[in-house]
């Protein structure tokens, strides 16, 4: 036995509550080195175990197989001790370490489920459709607001070049959101800024006049709500703009500013050219870095975050940069924003390995560019195989509880990279598929504004063109197959809400698959991710419940019986 590979800590993602007296245990161990793993569990304040659950793998990467099952106890107190069989030896792992005999006072413990423990991010958000828009270039509804030298809307755009789209522009083109079905919409910011595209905040208290006004935004928040749809807005805490009157006040007064401390400033007087002050990323002179340990500096952020959810009734915010400011002020904004709007929505960008922040105390989710760079790489660029996509999924279930992973920013692509069909070389078979995937795995799929109708562009700028609106250049097809798939969420709620298991991966083939499941429902998803016809043996399938007799094919309105089922050339098969 591989010991050296197991592992359990008794919280986080490897032990949390899935109900008021249910834990939910998690524990790795090499893959295929155990024929059986059971938990053995009683309440602490017992002496010995009273109870027996087995445990199934519930994902798999290229190292390690985790093993999952749920625990239950009246009393909401655990001890538990694994039990490990690699068909040699049988040992009880414990806190304490690897035993022959189960030895008392060596187990894990769960103290006991607290009503605070039981956290989740808002369920209206959890397997939700977001729609990401960039508001300069979705549609100019009020050209008597544009800004000066406003380019033709075909043009390409530069990192300077202004489209003028607005809100205005997203009140008319509403139809076009509710037709495709979308429930959430992200907006990059909004607020007063010289750029086109805002991440350089001059005013956060100001509508951009170039987007128009505060009745706008009233008037979009109203539509989408009066539609059952969520809207989210982007907060740009980590830094402002060099128009902000803080640093403007700087420039001014120099050390004798009551606001010198918001920055990070090497001396004085005050250098832009180079910046002789901490910045957003390197050197960017427009975008002073903020100094979020001071508490004024704090509270007025807080306060701008409080003001949007109070007077606009918007349902949430994105974070951006949000790995770069400390965690203590992640937490002070969610008792902020939670405490206007409980349900209010907190996704945090960060491009990496996240579960620090999603722990209850800071974000509900991210946005999951670890799902995104596999997907670029499996679907898009063909780089890895059906194992290799499997496993890097593993990674990221197996990170955070299964309701963060459900409220999980799933995309393919942003304003921040190259559009998802670009990647693909054009070959809208694999943005298709794709597209299937992200419309069928846990998360919430966040489609970038013009994917559903084919838009293309490399990375920024050319990825923030204006938005295709002449049906004529628009791949309706394709968009027909984004509408369907989401329709598709909506009439199976287990692919909105339901666990996730991988139950096929074959590199040979280059097929891969998994089954949403939820009670007694389960939706097996078959991509194909190659160019040649493909075939899978549903007998195969090893299903998370009980194996169906019959499956309909929920795309095509078909039934089957579970024998062998045929993949078209990057095909997918939905079947339940």
């Amino acid at each position: 036995m591989l010991r050296e590979a197991v592992y359990h800590v008794a919280h986080g993602s490897y032990a949390y509550p899935v109900g008021p007296d249910r834990l939910r245990l998690t524990l790795r161990a090499a893959r295929g080195d155990l024929k059986r793993v059971a938990v053995l569990y009683w309440d602490r304040y017992g002496s010995s175990p009273t109870l027996t659950e087995e445990m199934s793998i519930a994902a798999e990467d290229e190292l390690f197989s985790y093993y999952q099952a749920d625990v239950q106890l009246a009393t909401k107190r655990f001890g538990y001790v694994f039990v490990l069989d690699d068909g040699r030896q049988t040992l009880f792992y414990t806190e304490k370490s690897f035993f022959e005999d189960l030895q008392p006072n060596t187990q894990f413990h769960y103290p006991y489920i607290a009503p605070g423990d039981l956290w989740e991010p808002p369920q209206w958000a959890q397997g939700a459709v977001v729609y990401q828009i960039f508001p300069e270039r979705f549609a100019n509804g009020d050209p008597e607001n544009d800004p000066p030298d406003v380019e033709p809307w075909e043009l390409p755009p530069t990192r300077t070049s202004f489209k003028g789209g607005d809100l205005r522009g997203i009140i008319h083109r509403f139809p076009h959101l509710v037709e495709l079905g979308v429930e959430v919409i992200y907006l990059t910011p909004i607020f007063a800024s010289p750029s086109n595209h805002k991440y350089d905040t001059a005013d956060y208290y100001t509508i951009d006049p170039h987007f128009g006004d505060a009745e706008d935004l009233r008037e979009l928040v109203a539509l989408c709500h009066s539609h059952g749809i969520k809207i989210v807005l982007d907060a740009v805490f980590n830094h402002c703009g060099s128009e902000f009157f803080a640093f403007q006040d700087v420039l001014e007064k120099g050390r004798q500013s009551p606001y010198a401390h918001w920055f990070n400033i090497e001396g004085f007087p005050v250098q832009t050219d180079p910046p002789n002050y901490e910045t957003f990323a390197h050197q960017i002179a427009t975008m002073p870095k903020l100094m979020t340990q001071h508490a004024d500096v704090r509270q007025y952020l807080l306060d701008v975050a409080v003001y949007w959810i109070r007077e606009f009734d918007i349902d949430g915010w994105r974070l951006d940069v949000a790995n770069e400011i400390d965690h203590e002020f992640w937490r002070e904004f969610r008792r902020a924003v939670k405490g206007v709007k409980p349900d209010a929505l907190i996704v945090g960008e960060v491009w990496h390995e996240a579960s620090d922040w999603l722990r209850g105390d800071q974000f509900d989710a991210v946005m999951n560019y670890p799902l995104q760079h596999a997907c670029f790489d499996f679907f898009a660029k063909g780089t890895i195989r059906a194992r290799s996509f499997a496993s890097r999924l593993a990674k990221v279930q197996v990170n955070h509880t299964h309701a963060v992973n459900l409220a999980m920013f799933n995309l393919l692509d942003s304003h921040d990279t190259e559009r998802f069909l670009t990647s693909c070389g054009g070959d809208v078979r694999k943005l298709a598929l794709a597209a299937a995937f992200q419309l069928t795995y846990e998360g919430s799929p966040m489609i970038y504004y013009g994917d559903e109708v084919g838009m293309v562009g490399l990375t920024d700028p050319d990825c923030r063109r204006g938005m295709l609106w002449d049906e004529a250049e628009q791949d309706r097809e394709l968009f027909r197959w984004y509408q369907r798939l989401i329709a598709l969420r909506r009439e199976q709620p287990v692919l909105r809400t339901g666990r996730t298991r991988t139950v096929w991966a074959d590199s040979i083939t280059n097929v891969y698959g998994f089954v949403r499941f939820q009670g007694r429902e389960q939706v097996l998803v078959l991509l194909n991710n190659s160019p040649e016809e493909q075939r899978v043996d549903l007998r195969q399938i090893s299903w998370p419940g009980r194996k169906p007799r019959q499956l309909r094919d929920l795309l095509a309105d078909a039934k089957r019986k579970p024998a062998e089922v045929v993949l078209e050339p990057y095909g997918v098969r939905i079947l339940a």
